[in-house]
């Protein structure tokens, strides 16, 4: 039956290219993004696994932060920690020469003024290895913890306080010969004293060094595996958006044929 109220074929063709502009949207969003999965409507499960997965990836970039901070911490410390060992040894070298009977007094003043502003130098050292206002080496100090995992994990840098102590140890001072040879035996002591806050300061340093490159690994396989559920494939998408072009054309076309039938009807009333 023919008629002009009901046009079977326009109704067809329209349809075809509702869908067709339908997918066409899709896969330009697909292109602009470089998402195959945009949001929720895309697909609701990987799209929700996806933003668990951003979830995580904001959380490593947390911990990285933290680690970084705790690098600064443990920098400073050590960097402190060198300073006072290599100022120990020309103090050392100072007592050395302060314990030589044949010093006048003279000499033996001028030693002993040197070793009072090396003490000075030393606990300057000290008091300085801060970063971010913590300070490891402070006679006061106290152990740092710092975010090392996505779950809230705590790395503790435990302090080396017991450089704090390093200079009260000596104020023996090398104002005599004698002062100056009895604290020979106090500087040998602390030399272990600082000998272990380095080594203390040194794991934690690789600790943190570990942490990190574990969390980087963690985080680009994070990374890689979100890729994997939500990018395009920008290749395909490209074929199939001349595909829908085309096909959106020819949908257009036949529906302005369909559009078209009626007015063949108009020839059976001439």
């Amino acid at each position: 039956m023919s008629s002009i109220n009901t046009n079977v074929g326009a109704l067809v063709a329209l349809r075809n290219l509702t869908v067709t502009n339908a997918a066409l949207d899709r896969t330009q969003d697909r292109v602009s993004t470089g998402l195959r999965v945009v949001g929720p409507k895309d697909d609701g499960s990987i799209f929700s696994i996806a933003q668990g997965l951003r979830g995580d990836l904001k959380a490593f970039d947390a911990v990285q932060q933290s680690l970084s901070s705790g690098r600064g911490v443990v920098a400073a410390a050590i960097a402190g920690a060198t300073a006072v060992s290599d100022l120990v040894a020309d103090i050392k070298k100072k007592v050395i020469e302060a314990s030589n009977p044949a010093n006048t007094s003279a000499q033996q003043s001028i030693l002993a003024s040197d070793f009072t502003s090396m003490i000075s130098q030393l606990n300057t050292f000290i008091s300085n290895a801060v970063y971010n206002g913590r300070n490891l080496l402070s006679d006061a100090s106290s152990s740092v913890s710092i975010t090392s995992t996505i779950t809230g994990g705590q790395l503790t840098i435990s302090s080396a306080s017991a450089l704090g102590g390093v200079s009260t140890a000596m104020t023996g001072g090398v104002a005599t010969t004698a002062a100056a040879l009895a604290l020979l035996t106090t500087i040998s002591a602390q030399e272990l004293v600082i000998g272990e806050a380095l080594g203390t300061l040194g794991s934690a340093s690789k600790s943190i060094d570990f942490l990190t490159s574990f969390t980087k690994t963690l985080s680009d396989a994070v990374t890689e595996g979100l890729g994997a559920l939500v990018d395009s494939d920008l290749a395909k998408e490209s074929a199939q958006l001349q595909a829908l072009q085309v096909k959106q054309q020819l949908g257009v076309s036949a529906l302005s044929i369909a559009n078209q039938r009626p007015q063949t009807l108009l020839s059976l009333f001439q």
